[in-house]
C-alpha cells in the first residue's frame, strides 16, 4: 500500500508537469510565431517479483512475468514547429517565413540566436532589430533618409531613398534551418539556440534549397490550438483526480490495517 501512495503521487506530478505545459500554451495563443509543445511521459522502473518461465527454486512456471511498476514521469517537451497562419500587418518591417527557416539574430552576449518571429524594427542606430533589440545577422542598417523599405522573397532588403526614384540594395536577409529543429533549446524571447540535438544550421536564402520564402507585411500567428488545448486540459485535469483518489484509497487502506490490532 505504501508502493501505491508512492505511485499515485508520482502520477499527481507527472500531470501537474503537462498541465503546466498546456497553460504555457494557452498563455501564448497569441504570441507572434509561437510553437506550442507537448509533453512526453514515460514509465518508471518495474520490479521483477516473478521472472516469466521459472519459480522461486528456479523451476518451470508460468509463462507471464509478475512486475510492479513505480509510476510515470515526464521526461520532455516535444516542440511542433508546424507552421502558423499569417496574418497582414501593412507594417514594411514586418516578416513572416512561408515555409521552412529561421532568422538569425545576434544576442546582447554576441551569440547567434534563431526566430519565426519577424516582428523587426529600427534601433537608434539604424539597424534592424527585433523588438528586444537583437541586431539580425547579417547586419543591415536602415538610412535615415529612406522613404519606402522593400523586403523581396529571397530576403534581399532595399529601400527608396529620399529625392530618389530607384531603390539602392541595403543587405540579404539569411535563413538558418536544422535537421532537427525539435533539438533547439527555447531561450524565451521567440529565440531559440542551437544544441548538439539540433545540429549544426544551414544557412541560405529565402526559396532556395528548400528554404521558405520570406513575406513583407505579414506576421506568423501562433500555432496553438486552443480547443484542443483545452480537452487536453479536461483530460489532465481527470487524470490527475484518478490519481488523488489512488491516495485516499491506498490511505483508507492503511486505516483499516491499522485498525486490526485494536
Amino acid at each position: 500500500m505504501l508502493r501505491s501512495l508512492r505511485t499515485a503521487s508520482l502520477g499527481m506530478s507527472a500531470q501537474q508537469t503537462g498541465v503546466d505545459n498546456i497553460a504555457n500554451n494557452l498563455a501564448n495563443a497569441n504570441t507572434t510565431a509561437f510553437k506550442r509543445s507537448t509533453m512526453v511521459f514515460h514509465d518508471l522502473l518495474y520490479q521483477n517479483i516473478q521472472v516469466a518461465g521459472s519459480d522461486s527454486d528456479g523451476e518451470n512456471a508460468g509463462p507471464a512475468s509478475l512486475q510492479l511498476g513505480h509510476g510515470a514521469a515526464a521526461i520532455s517537451t516535444v516542440r511542433n514547429h508546424e507552421q502558423g497562419g499569417f496574418v497582414e500587418t501593412g507594417n514594411s518591417l514586418d516578416l513572416a517565413i512561408n515555409g521552412d527557416g529561421f532568422f538569425q539574430v545576434r544576442t546582447s552576449d554576441g551569440e547567434i540566436a534563431y526566430t519565426r518571429d519577424g516582428t523587426f524594427t529600427v534601433n537608434s542606430e539604424g539597424m534592424l532589430v527585433t523588438q528586444n533589440g537583437a541586431e539580425i545577422e547579417p547586419d543591415i542598417a536602415i538610412p535615415p533618409e529612406s522613404v519606402e523599405i522593400f523586403v523581396n522573397e529571397q530576403g534581399m532588403v532595399s529601400a527608396r531613398l529620399q529625392g530618389e526614384t530607384a531603390p539602392v540594395e541595403l543587405g540579404q536577409i539569411e535563413l538558418a534551418r536544422f535537421f532537427n529543429p525539435n533539438g533547439l533549446r527555447s531561450l524565451g524571447g521567440n529565440m531559440y539556440e542551437q544544441t548538439v540535438a539540433s545540429g549544426d544550421p544551414e544557412i541560405g536564402v529565402g526559396g532556395e534549397a528548400g528554404f521558405g520564402r520570406i513575406r513583407q507585411g505579414f506576421l506568423e500567428s501562433s500555432n496553438v490550438d486552443v480547443v484542443q488545448e483545452m480537452v487536453n486540459l479536461i483530460s489532465a485535469q481527470r487524470a490527475y483526480e484518478i490519481n488523488s483518489k489512488m491516495v485516499t484509497t491506498s490511505e483508507d487502506m492503511l486505516q483499516v490495517t491499522n485498525n486490526l490490532k485494536r
